[in-house]
Formats: C-alpha cells, sequence, structure tokens
C-alpha cells in the first residue's frame, strides 16, 4: 500500500505512515470519548515501523498503563494510540488522516461502553469489548 499522511487541525504536527492498514475501526470505549470529547472515535491500525512525525512533536500522554497516546500541545487534535500489549502495531485517528474515506471501518469496539443515545446503521460487526483475534482478518 502506498504511504498516508496527515496531521492536526493547526497544522503543528504532522505524519507518515507506510505500510499495510491492518484495522479500521470504530472506538466506543469510555477513554476515547472522554479524549477526544467525541462519543466515538475512528481508527486506523499501521506497522509502527513505517510511521514516523514529520513535522513537530506531539505530547504524549500515559492514559493508563500499557496505553500511551499523543495529541497536539497547541490545538489538542488527537493523533496516535499505542498498546503496550501490540509493540508493532500504531492507532492513528482516522480522521486526522489527509485522506480519512480511504479507510472506511470494518466494526465497532466496546460497545459495552457504548452511550445509549449513540445509534449507527451502518451494518458493521460489534464486539462488547475488543474485536476477538479470531475475527481479525
Amino acid at each position: 500500500m502506498a504511504g498516508v499522511a496527515g496531521g492536526c487541525f493547526c497544522g503543528a504536527v504532522r505524519y507518515e505512515a507506510a505500510g499495510d492498514c491492518s484495522n479500521s475501526m470504530v472506538c466506543h470505549c469510555r477513554s476515547c470519548r472522554r479524549l477526544a470529547g467525541s462519543p466515538v472515535v475512528a481508527w486506523v491500525t499501521f506497522p509502527l515501523s513505517g510511521f514516523r512525525f514529520t513535522k513537530g512533536s506531539p505530547v504524549e500522554f500515559r492514559s493508563s498503563p500499557p496505553m500511551v497516546r499523543s495529541f497536539c500541545g497547541a490545538c489538542g487534535t488527537p493523533l496516535t494510540y499505542r498498546h503496550g500489549g501490540y509493540a508493532e502495531a500504531i492507532d492513528i485517528s482516522t480522521c486526522s488522516l489527509d485522506e480519512s474515506e480511504r479507510f472506511p471501518p470494518t466494526h465497532h469496539s466496546w460497545l459495552s461502553h457504548d452511550l445509549r443515545w449513540v445509534k449507527f446503521g451502518d451494518g458493521l460487526p460489534g464486539f462488547q469489548e475488543s474485536r476477538p483475534k479470531e475475527a481479525e482478518g
């Protein structure tokens, strides 16, 4: 796959990612909601080895022991999510990509945290927590 690029709203932080997208999803978990100030957050996953910041340096925040998130310190745009249990991958907030349309979600995760007033009619599979490994394709 050709590389992708993106960045924050104000342009202070830019990044590039190369390699195949291994996951594209909508997360409903409390942490994502609170950190983005949104009812859901869409994420795409790329190999960490193909990811780099090309302009500026984001602020990193350890939202819980195994998880590190990054965001722009100037405008607050959520940018990345890394989980210590998946050291070879990085999740990028889909809507921070220059071409967000290239990566439609394949499923919804963490529906156990969902807000009752959030309703999707997209027909995608949903999981109460993370998507099980056997469902990965």
